[in-house]
């Protein structure tokens, strides 16, 4: 039996409803209309799991039924053997891991018995391992007697992200790292959730105000000529870094700043100091008005890369970062830096572990300079996008993304902040307009926006289904929160409000629509996660973070684990 049919029969034994599991277990409308259909199933050590048996047995027992905890945890448990692993998550887990502890691999072919040649194809995704849950044992035990150091399970506390004191003793060491390795690794949903939150409580506006942004005045120095030095050691490391974006600010040159490093982060993050500063010096960059093409290393623990992109919010909003990173396992001895600009180039190596030892030179010498934006070329040529961002300045190139895509067959999720634009009726979107005092021009702008949007759902559902999550506000938590119309396609950014008739005529318009198209769905969720971000989801392919507020922005979000992060994500429910 299946997880869905097991706990569709108990939804009937105990004669409930699915809002009543709903407000029994904690979890989303949402996710349980995705259990029971069977689009989605939870991990078997996840805390959705408990929640769901939390609710039935709470069901259970309010509708006078003999049934045990245990016994519906055991049932459905059950259906969750090792073939429902995510053997595409074992298979990142499993690299993440032998790349944070450096693992020799023939060692861990030696110890555990699994072929080299194997353990390699299992690391890069091109086979699975017959009995997943016997591998995940093999290997979690062989990383308990290996690697017990305080810096190996200060590296592994992080990688799973649990604290040190949580790997205390080797059985607790064990079940926390074999609980990471052979399920959908929980904690990476804290941190798509808080990335998430940064980036729809983020306000361009205000955090130019507060760091003076809008008053920062690009020096000028007319006869300003960097020359070579080389810098040994982290201080003066530090001090090559700022000195190639002095020299890059103070030039005539207008070509794009390339970045690309994988050296280590630790050490220079702890220096607060230099951080206000480093950030400065990025400000004064955009300042200038110079383009960032940023190759971001992100073969590092799912937690740290987030940490790491989240620091980068505000640079990408202001439109003038392209993100990239590089595919396939990276070297895991040799650490490298390459920045180069119009007339000066910083180059630095070490060796892991001893980024203290290591050096960075500068130098505007033409020859080399010009070697290094070669080299920069190269390196581009063999990196992916990390995510495509759309503000109003290429709108033409979102609208050509959108018309590409709309033909590609695929179904589409959304969770949204607000009700979907698309349903709107003219006549009820005009009157809002004006009410708002919106001006004609800008009318006839949002008029066609949502027109060609409307084109692009009803060419999307004639072979896919596309499923909205929505809020549907009390008159209460409408006065407390009130939404605004979703218009993040018409790169349109001044806030167009409801009012409470207005909205709710829209939800009636939003149900209409659904009735009327059989692969259209709306489902309600019972908190309004999200103020001013919408996420679409096009599954396997890519998922696209909106922002409505200013600045009006799009991330279409390629790489395979954020992009899969995010699409696994599970709103948490507020009460």
């Amino acid at each position: 039996m299946t997880f869905c049919e097991q706990l569709n029969k108990y939804i009937k034994q105990i004669g409930c409803s699915s809002k009543e599991l709903v407000n029994a277990s904690g979890l989303s409308t949402s996710v349980i209309s995705r259990y029971r259909r069977g689009d989605r199933k939870p991990s078997i050590r996840s805390k959705q799991l408990e929640q769901l048996v939390d609710g039935l047995y709470k069901l259970s027992v309010t509708k006078k039924m003999n049934i045990t905890r245990e016994e519906i945890y055991t049932a459905l448990s059950d259906t969750l053997n090792d073939i429902s692993i995510d053997f595409e998550q074992l298979s990142r887990n499993f690299n993440e891991l032998i790349t944070t502890l450096n693992i020799n691999m023939s060692e861990l072919s030696r110890l555990t018995s699994y072929d080299a040649s194997l353990l390699s194809k299992i690391r890069t995704g091109n086979r699975n391992p017959a009995h997943p849950k016997d591998f995940a044992t093999d290997v979690c035990n062989f990383i308990v007697t290996k690697y017990k150091s305080e810096d190996d399970k200060k590296s592994i506390s992080l990688l799973i992200g649990c604290s040190l004191k949580d790997l205390n003793n080797n059985s607790n060491y064990f079940n926390k790292l074999s609980n990471w390795l052979s399920t959908n690794s929980v904690t990476s949903n804290n941190k798509i959730d808080r990335f998430l939150n940064n980036l729809d409580n983020f306000d361009l506006d205000k955090y130019i105000k507060a760091i003076h942004f809008d008053e920062m005045k690009v020096p000028f120095v007319p006869f300003y000529k960097s020359g070579s030095k080389t810098y040994y050691g982290i201080g003066e490391m530090e001090q090559g870094e700022l000195d190639f974006f002095k020299a890059t600010v103070l030039s005539k040159s207008n070509e794009p700043v390339f970045m690309c490093s994988d050296m280590p982060m630790e050490d220079m993050a702890e220096d607060v100091d230099f951080g206000k500063k480093w950030m400065f010096a990025i400000a004064m960059t955009l300042k200038r008005g110079l383009h960032l093409n940023i190759i971001h290393n992100l073969d590092r623990p799912f937690n740290e890369m987030m940490l790491g992109l989240e620091s980068w919010i505000p640079i990408y909003m202001t439109g003038q970062v392209s993100p990239y990173y590089l595919t396939g396992v990276q070297n895991s001895v040799y650490c490298h830096f390459n920045y180069v600009s119009g007339t000066v180039a910083l180059t630095g190596e070490c060796i892991k572990g001893y980024h203290n030892k290591g050096k960075y030179h500068l130098t505007s010498n033409k020859t080399d300079v010009a070697y290094y934006k070669t080299k920069s070329e190269c390196l581009l040529n063999k990196a992916k996008p990390l995510m495509d961002i759309y503000r109003v300045e290429n709108g033409n190139a979102f609208d050509a993304f959108i018309s590409s895509d709309e033909s590609i067959k695929g179904n589409r999720r959304r969770i949204l902040s607000s009700l979907p634009i698309h349903t709107i009726s003219d006549e009820l979107l005009l009157k809002i307009l004006k009410r708002n005092k919106v001006n004609g021009e800008s009318i006839k702008v949002i008029l066609d926006s949502v027109e060609k949007q409307r084109q692009t759902i009803q060419k999307i559902l004639e072979n896919n289904i596309l499923e909205d999550e929505i809020v549907g506000l009390s008159e209460e938590e409408f006065v407390n929160y009130p939404p605004v119309l979703s218009l993040s396609d018409t790169f349109y950014t001044n806030d167009i409000s409801y009012n409470y008739e207005e909205y709710l005529e829209h939800l009636t318009d939003t149900q209409k629509y659904m009735s009327n198209h059989n692969n259209y769905k709306i489902l309600e969720n019972k908190a309004n996660i999200f103020r001013n971000i919408n996420i679409t989801i096009n599954s396997g392919k890519w998922v696209m973070i909106s922002k409505n507020t200013h600045p009006a922005i799009h991330f279409v979000i390629h790489h395979p684990k954020l992009r899969d992060a995010i699409q696994n994500f599970i709103a948490p429910v507020i009460e």
